[in-house]
């Protein structure tokens, strides 16, 4: 089963202010990290959020903070950036 993804606006210009190769890595690249939600948007490592709705998955020293609607089967990528900015 394939779930759509969402990204909203805030999100894409969190994306496109990445490092170019953290972007366009052949593997292990947050773009794969967020195709791959769509196969399986409760990955193994992914965590539910404290303090606020919904989870989160790392790729490399980035985080990618989304939220799973189940009911329309989407996943809804909410901001993405460094790790010791993305909780802020």
């Amino acid at each position: 089963m394939t779930w759509q993804i969402r990204i909203l606006r805030g999100a894409i210009k969190q994306l496109e202010a990445l490092p170019a190769r953290e972007y366009k890595r052949e593997y292990k690249s947050v773009k794969a990290k967020i195709l791959s939600l769509a196969e399986n948007p409760r990955p193994a490592g992914s965590q539910r959020l404290k303090g606020r709705p919904g989870y989160r998955v790392r790729q490399g020293n980035y985080r990618i903070i989304y939220d799973v609607f189940d009911q329309i089967l989407t996943v809804e990528v909410i901001r993405i950036g460094h790790r010791r900015n993305i909780y802020k």
